[in-house]
């Protein structure tokens, strides 16, 4: 029997694909903060909009998690990236709003499907958080660029836009290194709708909500943290800004270099706790020292943290649905996050805020640690040890056996086959 599973796509298209999903919520600050100075909009108003565009880009992962494997990744691709440049380039193209609105909300859902169909081939690699990591790596070394240069490029709400639309335009050649769409055969192998390990996947999904959430209500009131409680001027705050997506690019570095020797529980665990540490101090802080420390500290261990958990939802499920799933849970917990930091801050002031996220991030630390210790026992670590990692059997036309009864064909992954031969047992079929 031939081999009817697809080869896993190269490497960089996916580090390419993931950059154009993420380099939206990457310079949300500057696209909202664009909004309310050039636009009719109030802060809150323009952060709606922000919010509508993260809204779009997780309504797309919900959506489109069980279609990647049947549509295939190249026309997905090609379709996120395709309403990707329409919804950016209409936005930066006009100042009427209800136009604004509308390309922003379909932008933000070509971001979405962009980040879903990368997500969905980073799990199918054989090392997700190495890939996941260069990912990282990419979309903060192209949102720092950004950052540095589009203030010298002159005013105006559709800067950012224009940015993002050239970044997914660029991508657009990528894609031609991804899978078509899936063809069936009569051997072909169908797996069941429902995603493996259903309770740690939704476990996952739901921490990462609310884990995202604590980092984007943060982020939403950062500048407000250091204008108002630091006393830092705008310039002293671009800085520090600056050097944290600095210290970003080194996190993720790290992470990639050291790879999973420890696991992934400890990274997350140990990861989120520190988090929440940071979460507080730079709420706290009262001048330029605190504040910069927590900002640094923060963005150093968010991204690490981050690539581990992309990693775990690639154990779950090597198709990449919980990937997909837990992307949209955590783009659903970003566009909360800036409304949910306000109200937070507003009612129990800013330091009040922080140990009110630090502590929520306490509280997801043990679950996301406990679905890190099962994934360790999932269908990878089950195939490295020998064990059947897909146990398919279908019925053999024209063979018969016994009493008329067709002979079954069992349908084993190469490491699982070799696991078998070892232990004496039916070798099957490769696939």
């Amino acid at each position: 029997m031939s081999d009817t599973t697809p080869a896993p796509p190269a490497a960089w298209p996916l580090v390419a694909l993931f950059t154009a999903g993420y380099v939206a919520p990457y310079l949300l600050p500057t696209v909202v903060g664009r909004l309310d100075a050039h636009l009719p909009l109030s802060p809150a108003q323009a952060g709606l909009v922000g919010t509508a565009l993260l809204l779009g880009s997780a309504t797309a992962g919900f959506t489109l998690a069980s279609r990647i494997p049947r549509r295939g990744p190249r026309p997905m691709a090609r379709l996120g990236l395709l309403l990707a440049v329409l919804g950016y380039g209409t936005a930066a193209s006009t100042t009427l709003l209800p136009l604004v609105v509308a390309g922003v909300v379909v932008g933000g859902f070509g971001s979405g499907s962009a980040t879903a169909v990368a997500a969905a081939g980073i799990a199918g690699h054989r090392d997700p958080h190495r890939i996941s990591s260069l990912g990282l790596l990419s979309v903060s070394a192209t949102a720092g660029a950004l950052y540095l240069t589009l203030p010298h490029l002159g005013g105006g709400h559709g800067l950012p836009f224009a940015a993002i639309a050239l970044v997914a335009a660029l991508v657009w050649p990528a894609t031609g290194r991804l899978g078509g769409p899936a063809r069936p055969g009569p051997a072909a192998v169908r797996s069941s709708g429902r995603p493996p390990y259903p309770r740690a996947g939704a476990v996952l999904a739901g921490c990462l909500l609310f884990w995202s959430l604590t980092q984007e209500a943060l982020w939403g009131v950062s500048g407000r943290i250091g204008a108002e409680q630091a006393g830092l001027s705008e310039a002293t705050l671009g800085v520090v800004f600056a050097v944290a997506l600095g210290a970003g690019l080194l996190g993720v570095t790290g992470a990639s270099a050291f790879g999973t020797r420890l696991g992934r529980a400890v990274p997350i665990g140990a990861g989120t706790v520190a988090i929440a540490g940071c979460v507080v101090l730079t709420a706290s802080a009262d001048g330029l020292a605190g504040f910069a420390a927590g900002e640094i500290l923060w963005n150093a261990v968010y991204p690490v943290v981050l690539s581990y958990v992309i990693g775990l939802a690639a154990a779950l499920d090597p198709r990449g649905r919980w990937a997909v799933f837990a992307g949209a849970a955590s783009s659903l917990g970003t566009a909360c996050g800036p409304v949910v930091g306000s109200l937070l801050a507003e009612a129990f002031g800013l330091p009040g805020m922080g140990l009110l996220l630090g502590g929520l991030l306490l509280v997801v630390a043990g679950p996301l640690t406990a679905v890190a210790l099962h994934a360790g026992k999932g269908p990878a670590a089950a195939a490295a040890a020998g064990e059947p990692a897909l146990r398919v059997e279908i019925p053999a036309p024209g063979v018969t056996a016994g009493a008329g009864r067709p002979r079954r064909i069992l349908l084993l992954s190469p490491a699982a086959r070799r696991g078998q031969k070892a232990r004496g047992g039916p070798q099957g079929v490769g696939w």
